[in-house]
């Protein structure tokens, strides 16, 4: 039994409410291919590699946080290396879904909230407001931990070296606020929520100073290593739901 493909994009809908946010990217259906899948694909990002993947195993659609459309690109030629992106969309009539800021937020899989799964964390709340809407989450570990040992944790879960930008490394943390990602700046809503730490996936040079003068321990782990969980997390949603439908994630090595 097939999925179709406007039923799958009214499911994502659904799930993400999309219309809630003010991204930097078209959520939802990015191209246009077949009009059944019994094969969906997910992967963190739509590059040459994963839509490979995707049309060497014979799915029909691939899901992913980072699609191949963003605002900042504007009207331009299809050509080039992300020119190929489409043309391989297009020629293996392969429907591409792409959702950025609601994957990022979801209450339930989302990927803050997967990743704060993963290290093992209770109490968990929305964080980070931006237009009403939540980037990221909350919440505490399950016991106290020191800032030494939560980057060894996060370094064998996430597969991937930290960055840890911490006043005194010996300190206990017990609060965590994460946002996925490329959310560097946004250590700040740590700080202003009271909290004694900051996840997220990349920092600038002037993050590392600012935060440990300021207090927070600020954990950076790689833009894509901490944003893995959530697309993965929705996959595994997707097969519950629709039992009938072949799923397989695509991961990419990707150290940045």
């Amino acid at each position: 039994m097939s999925l179709g493909q406007n039923d799958l994009l009214q499911y994502l809908n659904q799930q993400m409410n999309p219309q809630l946010f003010e991204d930097y990217a078209p959520n939802g259906l990015q191209i246009e291919g077949a009009k059944s899948l019994n094969k969906l694909a997910f992967a963190v990002s739509a590059t040459q590699e994963s839509i490979k993947a995707a049309v060497d195993w014979g799915a029909q659609g691939l899901v992913v946080h980072h699609g191949v459309l963003w605002k900042y690109q504007g009207a331009r030629a299809i050509g080039g290396a992300w020119g190929e992106r489409l043309k391989l969309c297009i020629k293996n009539d392969l429907n591409l879904y792409a959702y950025h800021l609601p994957l990022d937020a979801h209450g339930e899989f989302g990927n803050a909230v997967a990743l704060a799964n993963k290290i093992g964390m209770k109490n968990l709340a929305p964080f980070a407001l931006l237009k009403n809407q939540p980037m990221g989450t909350k919440g505490e570990l399950l016991s106290g931990i020191t800032v030494q040992q939560f980057k060894a944790k996060l370094e064998l879960l996430l597969e991937h070296p930290v960055i840890v930008a911490s006043h005194d490394e010996t300190k206990i943390i017990n609060t965590i606020g994460i946002i996925t990602g490329g959310a560097n700046n946004e250590w700040v809503k740590a700080l202003d929520d009271g909290l004694d730490a900051y996840l997220t996936g990349e920092i600038s040079e002037y993050n590392w100073h600012d935060a440990r003068e300021a207090g927070v321990h600020y954990f950076a782990g790689g833009h894509h290593a901490t944003e893995k969980f959530g697309i993965q997390s929705l996959m595994d949603k997707i097969k519950k739901e629709y039992l009938n439908i072949d799923v397989k994630f695509f991961d990419s090595h990707n150290p940045a």
